[in-house]
């Protein structure tokens, strides 16, 4: 998935907050795609098409402005027996809560011309999954659909059980409207223009979704403008005499702007989104991370994802999306269709390692110096957090955390690497659940030495013994347990019958950035990530070549992942081994560098 505007063949992506449009270059949306108006993970337009005069206009360019615009630009195609065309069309998108959609007809020629202008519409309010997986279920007795021209708008509405959507299409000029189309026969003079600036208005339970963008007012005043200059203004500007280097941090904070989402009840508070398109909601492992990673250019965001994910930590036992008292959340959506979603609720609990990562991100905010009286605020949940850590996520009481779903609508493997196939042995069998992962327990004793710092701090010494404690005896038993030595190299796991889990993996690489792993063996994984069959000149392969199951193109078995390679590197960092470290961030300075700079 591409971050901001990007393109995947010939589709154009515009993001902002939880909104998001998909486009072919013309700027038209087709039906029957996975292109489309996106809100709140609901798909609330499908079609939008554009003709002039009965024919679609030739594209001539597309001109990303901004994450959340673009310019189309075509042409009406000339008349039989002409070599040019006199009429050129300008469409200016803006996505943010709805859309607005600025339409320019020029005629460059010497006499007026006739334009017709028709823009058809269709809006089937599918669910985000349903697109993303390119199924579409199928109406049942309990879904409504209505298109219908009211008040000089077209208003298209739907229920499906309990929930209304709608999406209302309205003008800054008189149309002739019908259920799905609306036409405007204009005579624009020579050498003129004319304009028409469409409005899209998402409906939530029958009330209007103000859109950032309205017709009349100027663009650069709409919040998503502003907030883009305020961030561009605040992220500070790298001076270095490598290009690629330089190019890479300025094309990275551009697109970490564009994934930053708001709070509705906190409009000032950031979090970090898991991706565009599809992803553009709060994870939490994602977002942790990520914001860990931007704390030299934003803390804020730090602290924002912390407290938004304070705001809904697991409170208490429910089998169905995973929540578990102290629990961090895996996932949040907000579509009208449960069913599809994971768990089937509007938030979704199954993960493994974000409880211990917000345990660990606080502690590094304080150890930053950074928001003293926020973050003292947080430290209570800090304390649930490791209370699930010792209760519900070690649930057979060996002192590892372990991940088993609890219904088959949840993830089967609820660590980083959470594809189906994505944990598995060296022969290539599929690890069984309950997963102890060993990067989980990583994380863990992460979290605890975090939580003795602050107990040190607030002069608590028996309660910063006892999260060292806790955290040296884990430490001995990770190592007793985990570590191959036929092998050299750390097990990705701990299986349902406590096995080894022996493929090599890239997962071990996260021991030595949380310094789990013993002095004496970090040399020996250092060597395997930096091994034939494990990095590739351009990263560290997830699964190393060697092992049965290994796939270059696959999700979690043989792939290279900029973040897990991140994070190998500062491990290797921490450990001393500079040059390696050096190696892994080189190669993905390439990559990047390859790729524009993403």
């Amino acid at each position: 998935d591409s971050v901001a505007v990007g393109f995947a063949g010939t589709s154009v992506t515009l993001v902002e907050g939880s909104a998001f449009a998909i486009s072919e270059a013309s700027g038209d949306m087709t039906p029957g795609t996975a292109e489309g108006l996106f809100f709140r993970d609901t798909r609330f337009l499908s079609r939008l098409q554009l003709k002039i005069n009965g024919q679609l206009p030739e594209t001539l360019a597309m001109s990303p402005t901004e994450p959340f615009s673009a310019r189309f630009v075509g042409r009406v195609r000339p008349r039989p027996g002409r070599a040019d065309s006199t009429i050129l069309l300008t469409r200016s998108r803006y996505v943010g809560r709805g859309m607005r959609e600025d339409l320019v007809v020029r005629n460059f020629g010497d006499e007026p011309a006739y334009c017709a202008v028709e823009l058809a519409y269709g809006a089937d309010f599918a669910d985000l999954f349903e697109v993303k997986e390119g199924r579409r279920v199928s109406p049942t007795g309990t879904e409504e659909s209505l298109s219908e021209h009211v008040g000089g708008a077209i208003v298209f509405r739907h229920r499906r059980g309990s929930h209304g959507r709608g999406i209302r299409i309205s003008f800054n000029a008189p149309a002739a409207l019908d259920a799905n189309f609306a036409t405007f026969e204009v005579i624009i003079p020579a050498r003129g223009e004319w304009t028409l600036c469409q409005q899209f208005t998402c409906l939530i339970e029958g009330e209007a979704i103000e859109p950032r963008w309205l017709c009349g007012q100027p663009v650069e005043q709409a919040k998503p403008a502003e907030r883009m200059a305020a961030w561009r203004r605040s992220v500070p500007y790298l001076d270095t005499d490598h290009d690629g280097l330089r190019m890479v941090v300025a094309k990275s904070a551009e697109d970490l702007g564009a994934l930053r989402i708001f709070d509705p009840d906190f409009p000032e508070r950031a979090v970090v989104a898991a991706g565009a398109p599809w992803f553009m909601t709060l994870f939490g492992r994602d977002s942790l991370i990520t914001s860990w990673m931007a704390l030299l250019i934003d803390p804020d965001l730090a602290l924002g994802v912390l407290q938004t994910l304070a705001r809904f930590q697991g409170a208490k036992v429910d089998p169905k999306t995973e929540e578990e008292p102290g629990r961090i959340l895996h996932e949040m959506r907000f579509g009208d269709s449960p069913s599809l979603s994971l768990g089937g609720g509007k938030v979704y609990y199954g993960t493994a390692d974000a409880t211990p990562l917000f345990v660990m991100l606080l502690g590094e905010l304080r150890r930053w110096g950074l928001a003293k009286e926020a973050v003292d605020e947080l430290l209570p949940h800090a304390d649930r957090a490791i209370e699930w850590i010792e209760t519900y996520g070690d649930r057979d009481g060996d002192g590892y955390v372990e991940y088993l779903r609890t219904s088959d609508r949840g993830l089967a493997n609820q660590g980083w690497k959470d594809s189906g196939d994505g944990v598995r042995f060296a022969d290539g069998r599929i690890a069984q659940a309950p997963v102890a992962l060993c990067e989980v327990q990583g994380y863990v004793y992460g979290a605890y030495l975090a939580r003795a710092y602050f107990a040190g701090e607030q002069g608590d010494p028996q309660l910063a013994a006892d999260m060292r404690r806790r955290a040296a005896k884990l430490k001995a038993d990770f190592n007793r347990d985990f570590w191959l030595p036929d092998k050299g190299w750390l097990a990705m796991g701990l299986d349902k019958d406590k096995r080894p889990i022996d493929a090599l993996t890239s997962n071990m690489g996260h021991c030595l950035w949380t310094g789990i792993l013993d002095a004496d063996k970090a040399s020996l994984v250092a060597k395997r990530l930096l091994s034939h069959d494990m990095f590739t000149g351009w990263g560290v392969r997830t699964l190393a070549t060697s092992m049965v199951g290994y796939n270059p193109i696959s999700y979690h078995c043989g792939s290279v992942w900029p973040h897990d390679n991140a994070i190998v590197a500062a491990g290797l960092m921490r450990y001393g081994f500079v040059r390696e470290a050096q190696r892994v961030i080189m190669g993905m300075l390439d990559a990047a560098v390859a790729q524009g700079g993403r």
